[in-house]
């Protein structure tokens, strides 16, 4: 009978062959993600109830027809905010991860926003309508990056099968996590303090479910990670290690990294000259690099017969320069220190520019290969189109 039971409710949270059908990280991941559907499921009953409050279903303050009025132009704002964001979908790729959580923090902020209509019912329609957005938003990036998350996880064509039990697992959490809070809910806690704790779980649960997913490809993010380790250790990490040294919180929209991938030439020479000095060290390349000392960043421009080898090798090339540029600023940091205890100019000269970047050309033209040999011997896949390179080409 309890064998039967378990078969029973394995059916539906667990994929047909598990564990051997999905890879080892498909149980954290599914663990962190019930958790954060729990929370989720217990605030989704407070922020209704604060929303019915603050329209004025309870209090018999507004007519049937007010409120319908308003519920429809709170969900209508809703939809055009998830149709108008739906057209970033590419970089859903890009930054899978980043865009995920930060999909979670903005589902939070928007149940923060339903909260406050509590303290302000006369402003329910502009702060419904901005939570819903926001919400939306969310909701949007929720679904973009659940396929290929999902399909991470799957070993062969079952990735319907993994799809269908883990949004089984959400469902099964987030029921629980509704009943409990209507439970609670009965017995009229702070509504600031309540919120403040489930959120709380709902965030933290969040973090471990992103960063718990081991991916295959090498994003920007990733790519910096591999790059960095093999110029200090000559070892590319492995899938596990890679994707744990991923930064989480990067948002790819605050600000560029500092690399430069496909930039424009206005942005990556102050001066013609500059690029006339560099223009024969790659020649035979069809990429350059150089770095911008009024910016601080690497630039990798791309010239217009560069093909996808080209790109992965230009970004290669950019993350080895700055990694010249970096080791030099610390090295003459501590040796200004020493001298006169003050702070010393980090901006290369020009011809320590030049000569850091002819020196990164013949690393680069010995090291390239063995890092792609090493890379793919970890299980890595490179794929430019991840890298995201800028349209601009020089030509």
């Amino acid at each position: 009978m309890v064998q039967e039971v378990m078969s029973f409710v394995r059916s539906y949270v667990v994929p047909e062959g598990f564990p051997d059908s999905v890879t080892p990280s498909y149980v954290p991941y599914m663990t962190w993600r019930a958790l954060k559907h729990f929370f989720g499921g217990a605030m989704g009953v407070f922020t209704t109830q604060t929303l019915l409050n603050s329209v004025g279903v309870s209090r018999n303050t507004a007519t049937s027809g007010a409120v319908a009025i308003n519920w429809i132009l709170k969900d209508g704002a809703g939809r055009v905010g998830k149709m108008l964001f739906a057209r970033q979908g590419k970089k859903f790729d890009y930054d899978l991860k980043q865009l995920r959580f930060a999909g979670d923090l903005l589902m939070e902020l928007g149940a923060g926003v339903e909260l406050a209509t509590a303290a302000v019912p006369h402003l329910f329609l502009p702060l419904a309508c901005a939570a819903n957005v926001a919400k939306n938003v969310a909701a949007v990036t929720s679904t973009s990056t659940r396929t290929p998350i999902y399909k991470a996880f799957a070993k062969g064509e079952n990735i319907g099968d993994v799809t269908a039990k883990g949004e089984c697992v959400g469902n099964i959490a987030d029921l629980l996590g509704t009943g409990l809070s209507i439970m609670i809910s009965k017995k009229n806690p702070s509504l600031v303090a309540t919120f403040a704790l489930l959120s709380c779980g709902y965030v933290f649960s969040s973090y471990r479910e992103v960063r718990s997913v081991v991916l295959h490809t090498l994003n920007r993010a990733r790519f910096s990670v591999a790059v960095d380790s093999f110029l200090k250790t000559g070892q590319v990490p492995s899938l596990q290690e890679g994707n744990m040294q991923e930064t989480i919180c990067n948002f790819p929209w605050l600000k560029d990294g500092p690399v430069v991938l496909g930039s424009r030439f206005k942005d990556a020479f102050q001066d013609p000259g500059a690029y006339l000095a560099l223009e024969p060290l790659f020649e035979k390349e069809r990429y350059m690099v150089t770095y911008n000392p009024s910016k601080g960043k690497v630039y990798a421009l791309l010239k217009d017969q560069a093909k996808s080898d080209d790109i992965l090798k230009a970004a290669f090339h950019a993350h080895v320069l700055l990694h010249f540029i970096q080791s030099s600023n610390s090295s003459r940091t501590s040796s200004r220190r020493q001298q006169e205890h003050g702070h010393s100019n980090l901006i290369p000269t020009t011809t320590d520019l030049e000569a850091y970047i002819a020196d990164s050309c013949k690393m680069v033209s010995t090291s390239y290969g063995p890092f792609k040999d090493k890379a793919a011997e970890q299980g890595w896949r490179m794929s430019e189109s991840l890298l995201n390179p800028g349209r601009a080409r020089l030509c």
